[in-house]
């Protein structure tokens, strides 16, 4: 997998003919922070930021995943809307 193609899905994402809905954005979301910053660290945010904790809960499922992995992922799955 080349960073070029994990780069041109992340471009893609944004061009989609068709909006993703919440839980494709957050695996998407989840996805794409694996691939560029690796296993996620931070705390969970509190009960009352709910976007928050949705999304560092997207993230921390990839956790273990590696970059090359989760470029991967990210692609075919960025390919999987397209197709939508």
């Amino acid at each position: 997998m080349s960073q070029a193609r994990f780069d041109q899905a992340a471009a893609d994402v944004k061009n989609l003919s068709k909006k993703p809905s919440d839980d494709e954005l957050l695996q998407l979301y989840g996805l794409f922070k694996q691939a560029t910053i690796g296993d996620n660290n931070t705390t969970r945010p509190g009960m009352l930021d709910l976007k928050g904790k949705a999304k560092w809960d997207a993230w921390d499922k990839n956790k273990g995943k590696g970059k090359e992995v989760a470029q991967q992922e990210y692609v075919a799955f960025v390919q999987t809307l397209q197709a939508k």
